[in-house]
């Protein structure tokens, strides 16, 4: 079983000005709608990897950080870039 954890002040954050949070990532997670599973490129954040959730026909980038029993959810980033690469040129 998959046990995600999260900074709860970080979670307030993301409803308040991104309008998504972690309660809806797992959600996602679990109807299927994670499309991949990427290494973070940033050498800064090597030990970290990225899930990569369909939204509303939009890609959002989520760090991660896994460990022997849970997967702590760092951020969740909207992603202009990686909707063009997931989905192409246009949703619509």
């Amino acid at each position: 079983m998959i046990v995600f954890n999260w900074n709860s002040e970080k979670n307030e954050w993301l409803k308040k000005n991104r309008g998504i949070c972690f309660e809806d990532i797992t959600y996602l997670v679990s109807e299927g709608n994670l499309l991949d599973i990427i290494n973070n490129p940033s050498p800064n954040f090597s030990n970290q990897q990225i899930f990569v959730i369909l939204f509303k026909d939009y890609i959002y980038l989520v760090p991660f950080v896994k460990n022997r029993s849970e997967y702590f959810l760092k951020t969740i980033i909207p992603s202009r870039k990686a909707t063009k690469k997931y989905l192409g040129e246009s949703t619509k």
